[in-house]
């Protein structure tokens, strides 16, 4: 068992992919995307017997003062058929060299396995803090190996009423691309100032479609030819996840984005997905977003958290206090 740096898209999304609730966050597509937002990625892994059986893209986050930290999201990924520990010990070690290399006061990362299955500290002296969820420690799944009509009874009634009335009010679905990013953000502008939340800067989004597909499809509900709502999807591994969508103000009596999500449910059928994601629930965050995805039906799925792997004491409590008095104001 030994660890690389692994540098084959297909090597990668083979491993990533092939694990239970794939994770496009750990896609190689998606770590792209993160080079061209954030510059600086690494892909790490353990291979046992020329097989990858571990992996973990970490992203370089910068701070004030010259500081800067790692970010691991959804990760990272083991087999289920390895010791755990055994590997992630390694793992872990590797990231760190990384970060002495780089002066990085702490790892921040998201695991989808439990943490006393992971073997994260490589020195007494680093500690593990909980910290503010990055990716939502809980979402939603539709089980795709059930029927179109067995997904529609599991429904919420007023979900299938408002699917029916989108589809006879003649509601269209329609793909879009990089062009049609000024219709998608002028919705997601809309939105965010009506459900009161706060979307990433406008150039992470434009990066993102700017890709052509990868690592998401733009889908677009047309009501009298205007687009009214919009989604952005990712299709990976054994899962479709819903990331970020937005609605107009204007007709929302039509019920659009019920038949837009309808519609990637199906797509994501049809592709052979095991998994629709809706990524990320929480009644107390995000009351409405949270009451539209769970009229779908489907089981909740649980994450750990999101935690900070400290290596610099010192450092890392001046970051924390600076962030304390910023969330105040």
């Amino acid at each position: 068992m030994h660890p690389v740096i692994i540098s084959n898209k297909e090597t990668l999304d083979k491993f990533v992919g092939g694990q239970e609730h794939s994770q496009f966050i750990q896609s190689w597509d998606w770590g792209e995307f993160q080079a061209k937002v954030n510059a600086k990625i690494w892909r790490i892994g353990v291979k046992l017997k020329g097989e990858l059986v571990a992996s973990a893209k970490v992203i370089k986050k910068t701070l004030p003062a010259g500081k800067s930290y790692l970010y691991c999201g959804r990760g990272p990924v083991v087999s289920n058929l390895v010791d755990k520990k055994e590997v992630t010990k390694l793992l872990f070690k590797q990231i760190r060299r990384r970060a002495k290399e780089e002066g990085i006061m702490f790892l921040r990362f998201d695991p989808i396995h439990g943490l006393d299955e992971l073997n994260y500290r490589t020195s007494r002296k680093f500690y593990l803090v909980q910290t503010h969820d990055v990716q939502p420690s809980k979402t939603l799944i539709l089980d795709l190996a059930k029927s179109e009509e067995d997904l529609l009874k599991e429904m919420h009634q007023k979900t299938r009423y408002n699917i029916n009335l989108a589809e006879k009010k003649e509601v269209k679905i329609v793909e879009g691309d990089k062009d049609r990013f000024e219709e998608f953000w002028a919705l997601l502008d809309q939105t965010s100032g009506r459900d009161k939340f706060r979307p990433h800067g406008r150039h992470y989004y434009q990066t993102m479609i700017e890709m052509d597909g990868k690592p998401v499809k733009l889908f677009f509900a047309e009501y009298n030819n205007k687009p009214i709502a919009t989604a952005l999807v990712s299709f990976f591994g054994d899962s479709a996840t819903y990331l970020h969508g937005g609605s107009s103000n204007d007709d929302r009596n039509v019920m659009a984005p019920y038949l837009l999500q309808w519609h990637a449910i199906k797509l994501a059928k049809e592709k052979g997905h095991k998994y629709y994601d809706f990524h990320g629930i929480d009644e107390e965050k995000w009351p409405g977003v949270t009451r539209f995805k769970k009229g779908f039906g489907g089981t909740e799925l649980s994450y750990p958290g999101t935690f900070d792997l400290v290596y610099d004491e010192g450092w890392y409590n001046v970051y924390k206090m600076i962030r304390n008095v910023r969330r105040t104001f």
